[in-house]
């Protein structure tokens, strides 16, 4: 497993010329940085009296925000784990007809499978962007500027998955399919660019600068 890596090893295997783990596990990777960031910060928070008023508040935020990175760093292997599935389909028997019409509706579920799995990373970096807009608005203004990281690193995660979901959408004919998670992406890429636009003008706002 990735996750199990020293971080060492699994960066010499990114650069590899293995085609996995690719942009599609760092996209994940990042989104569970930007998790752990917000998690961070709620740790900040929490304790000081200060802030008791939200106390309450960022312990609710810090349980779902650590809940998000757990799926983004399983997230990670799922992505790899769906590009190889993708590659073993490739290399299924073509010798005769049978084969082939096997091995081209593996090679599609696969190819599924591995926009899929991008997919979801989008899905959850909108649910991970919100929590920073909140740390960012209420929790300890002297880790804003880590708020203002996740949040860009929320973002980068987004854009990154998009582009493996496109990606895999490109080797499919299913014109339906590929229409609707189309659709699905553009609505979620200028989502995370909005939230992402919020948060850091709160962030900017609470240190001053903008």
């Amino acid at each position: 497993m990735l996750v199990t890596k020293r971080l060492d090893h699994f960066i010499d295997e990114l650069a590899s010329s293995s085609p996995a783990p690719g942009g599609g596990s760092v996209a994940a990777l990042a989104g569970a940085l930007g998790s752990a960031l917000t998690v961070m910060v709620c740790n900040l928070t929490i304790g000081k009296k200060k802030y008791a008023g939200v106390e309450e508040d960022m312990k609710g935020i810090r349980e779902r925000a650590e809940a998000l990175k757990n799926t983004f760093t399983k997230l990670i292997d799922k992505d790899t784990e769906a590009f190889n599935k993708v590659m073993e389909a490739f290399s299924l028997p073509k010798d005769a007809e049978p084969q082939i019409a096997l091995r081209k509706a593996a090679i599609n579920e696969a190819t599924k499978e591995a926009a899929l799995v991008p997919l979801e990373v989008m899905k959850h970096c909108i649910d991970a962007m919100a929590l920073v807009q909140e740390v960012a608005a209420d929790g300890n203004k002297n880790s804003v500027s880590d708020a203002g990281v996740s949040a860009l690193m929320l973002h980068a995660a987004c854009e990154g998955a998009a582009l493996n979901v496109k990606i895999n959408l490109s080797s499919l004919s299913e014109e339906e399919f590929v229409g609707w998670k189309s659709d699905e992406v553009e609505s979620l890429r200028k989502t995370s660019k909005m939230m992402m636009e919020e948060a850091m003008e709160i962030v900017e706002g609470k240190m001053g600068v903008g």
